[in-house]
């Protein structure tokens, strides 16, 4: 005997371009989430953006090949081939500050 588990959707809601109001927050709820989360997510990638920057003048300033910037921050070629094209979505924001660090840099958080 075998236990057929039914997976099929009944059902699907199209989505639209506010997960807020998909989520069933009211209208002006929504609308102030959404603004508040792009702007959060502004601040973030701005500062992947500050330290993908810093790291690849790094690389630049020492005169190092991608694979000679790798080993010295022991990660993969690629990754530092990401980081110089800026590719901010493979990355957080640890990652990135571990390799400043890695690389002598400190990094500081200002609130304002």
């Amino acid at each position: 005997m075998t236990n057929h588990i039914d997976v099929k959707s009944r059902h699907i809601t199209a989505a639209t371009d506010n997960i807020f109001s998909d989520l069933g927050f009211s209208a002006e709820k929504a609308e102030a989430l959404l603004s508040e989360s792009d702007k959060e997510i502004e601040q973030a990638l701005a500062m992947k953006k500050a330290l993908m920057a810093s790291i690849a003048a790094w690389i630049k300033s020492q005169g190092y090949r991608q694979s000679e910037a790798a080993n010295v921050l022991h990660v993969s070629r690629p990754r530092i081939s990401d980081v110089v094209n800026q590719k901010t979505e493979k990355f957080t924001l640890d990652s990135l500050v571990g390799m400043a660090g890695k690389i002598g840099k400190r990094v500081k958080l200002v609130i304002e």
